[in-house]
């Protein structure tokens, strides 16, 4: 060894008290046109999923608010913040992008004395290499998860038309696990769920085959799973994040699918008893989901719970207003039984107003919740609709549901088009098929296809079962002959609505059609029967618009009463689980307050 291999470490001392400095490229270079330089952001196409942070094995992306970026349903407001002394430059980040916002430039030089300048937001933070056409984009055709969504086998229109069988036959636990392997985990699913699921949780819970886990995770929200996992709206499809480059993930079914995996009695056990018991007594009238979601919370903190339901079975809507083909009732059956399994009350035939009164109610309990569901059709008011043959589509399912016959019509001719039209119309299509072993239902719509309030797939499927779908035909009059109903009139509308926003359609008097039927079906909207409040208590109560007015908590402006469910938010499942839940809470609230602590 040389004297000076021993001396050279002392001589590093001489730059002790030199600031660094960073040199500039002296040829500025540039990188290659694909090189994986600096990031870039498109805000407006990003929605702040944070899939880019949660692939980034290096931690050096941080999802954060930014000013100016709302959040909203879809976009979490959020955008990434870049940690240079920690990123590596693999673009794993802009591999994953959903929306393809995230992309690199080729810039790779850059000097700067402040070493909290390499931590910024792209896009937001401007930078000389913003517009840059070179450098790393995603390849077309390379994408890091599946782009379709696994196929759910159903019946095919044949078979499916010749019963009510149900339609859906749910995934294995291969396509299911296949299913959620497309899941990133944004979570931007949970914020548009009206009862907030944890739902990338209970996806992963499939991806490891901990369906126990999964179940637990689906009743710490929704006790209605077994029912949502068939026919919820999953409104958290329409903001998941692989719709920007493929289809949705399958949220609805991989819900089902555990509940489908686990057996009913260790449901019951994973949810467990009751609480403690407390001494207050709650009485709920409507055993539909919002009453029975608020009873199996009530219960679960430790209240004497009873549910007074005025008809045969509980389940409310889903029970009677849902074709069994869709929803069968088993499922339902199952979840009712986990609720009681907590020591919920359920007693049936008991209508309130006429078999038990609504101020005995009041007089022998704590609280009082009123959670009924929208049981009367409305009518369309149509010339010759007073006839006996023109038919609600909700007394008509019911009917069905515990298949009482009403007389099939050999033609039938429905009006509106939300899912309770497309119910009734496919529920009178099997039940001619059976009968005369032919369908002939028409269905006729104000709204343009493309508007319909029906989910598509019942559209889709209503037509290949046979219902002829007419849309953007206004109901003119009912057609009677001999006193028997023979069809319906209609024109063709031109607008729904004027000029204001309000509704008045207007039509082309010259394009008449004539639909054959000897029943006509009027499936346009629904409404509560609140008769059972009597005289006295209406007058007393608030209303808005025909409906109870309410506060955050659902409480009435009687104190003691309390209103959740479709009679105040309108039909939709996991809306009334969620209302159910907000309820339950407020009423906890106020019959064990919260001590103030000094």
């Amino acid at each position: 060894m040389s004297v000076r291999d021993l001396l050279s470490p002392f001589t590093a001392w001489k730059n002790v008290f030199r600031d660094p400095v960073s040199i500039p490229d002296p040829f500025n270079r540039p990188g290659a046109p694909r090189y994986r330089g600096f990031h870039q952001n498109d805000v407006e196409k990003c929605i702040g999923c944070g899939t880019c942070e949660t692939i980034c094995q290096n931690g050096a992306i941080d999802m954060l608010p930014v000013e100016g970026i709302p959040t909203k349903q879809g976009d979490s407001g959020l955008r990434p913040r870049i940690d240079y002394g920690r990123c590596c430059w693999c673009a794993l980040c802009v591999d994953v992008c959903m929306t393809q916002s995230l992309t690199m430039s080729n810039a790779y030089t850059w000097v700067e004395s402040d070493p909290d300048a390499f931590r910024f937001t792209p896009g937001v933070d401007k930078k000389h290499w913003d517009n840059a056409e070179l450098g790393y984009h995603r390849p077309d055709g390379h994408r890091l998860t599946a782009e379709v969504r696994v196929e759910m086998h159903e019946l095919a229109p044949g078979p499916r038309i010749d019963s009510f069988a149900e339609i859906v036959n749910g995934y294995s636990i291969e396509q299911a696990r296949l299913e959620a392997d497309r899941c990133v985990s944004c979570g931007l699913c949970i914020a548009t769920c009206p009862t907030h699921m944890a739902i990338p949780d209970y996806i992963k819970a499939v991806r490891d085959g901990d369906y126990e886990r999964g179940v637990k995770l689906l009743y710490d929200s929704n006790p209605f799973s077994g029912i949502c996992g068939r026919v919820c709206t999953h409104k958290c499809e329409t903001t998941c994040a692989a719709r920007h480059e493929g289809d949705a993930i399958a949220i609805r079914w991989l819900k089902r699918h555990i509940m489908d995996q686990v057996p009913a009695e260790k449901c019951r056990e994973i949810v467990g008893g009751p609480g403690p018991a407390t001494g207050k007594k709650v009485a709920i009238v409507g055993a539909g989901p919002a009453g029975l979601t608020a009873a199996f919370d009530l219960a679960r903190l430790g209240h004497s719970v009873t549910v007074f339901e005025a008809l045969d079975q509980p389940g409310g809507m889903t029970r009677w207003g849902i074709p069994e083909y869709r929803l069968p009732y088993a499922s339902i059956d199952r979840d009712v039984d986990v609720i009681r399994s907590v020591g919920v009350d359920i007693r049936c035939n008991m209508r309130v107003g006429k078999d038990i009164a609504l101020d005995e109610l009041r007089n022998t309990h704590d609280a009082v919740l009123i959670a009924l569901g929208l049981q009367l059709g409305r009518a369309t008011r149509t010339p010759g609709s007073d006839h006996p043959d023109v038919r609600k589509a909700v007394d008509l399912l019911r009917q069905a549901t515990i298949y009482e016959e009403f007389g099939t019509p050999r033609q039938a001719v429905v009006i509106g088009g939300g899912n309770v039209a497309m119910d009734i119309a496919r529920t009178l299509a099997r039940l001619q098929k059976k009968a005369y072993g032919q369908v002939q239902v028409t269905l006729t719509a104000l709204e343009d296809r493309a508007h319909f309030l029906a989910d598509p797939e019942e559209i889709k499927e209503a037509g290949e079962e046979g219902v002829v779908i007419l849309d953007a035909r206004g109901p003119q009059q009912v057609v009677v002959e001999n006193g028997k109903v023979t069809g319906l009139k209609t024109w063709r509308v031109k607008a729904i609505f004027d000029e204001q926003g309000r509704f008045a359609p207007s039509y082309d008097e010259a394009d008449e059609q004539f639909h054959a039927g000897s029943m006509v079906v009027e499936a346009i909207g629904q409404m509560t029967d609140a008769s059972l409040l009597g005289d006295a208590l209406t007058e007393q109560l608030t209303w808005n618009r025909g409906r109870l007015q309410i506060d955050a908590g659902g409480r009435t402006s009687e104190s003691w009463l309390w209103a959740a469910g479709d009679m105040v938010r309108g039909p939709d499942v996991v809306t009334a689980v969620a209302d159910g839940h907000r309820v339950a809470a407020s009423i906890h609230a106020t019959l064990i307050p919260t001590e103030k602590t000094t």
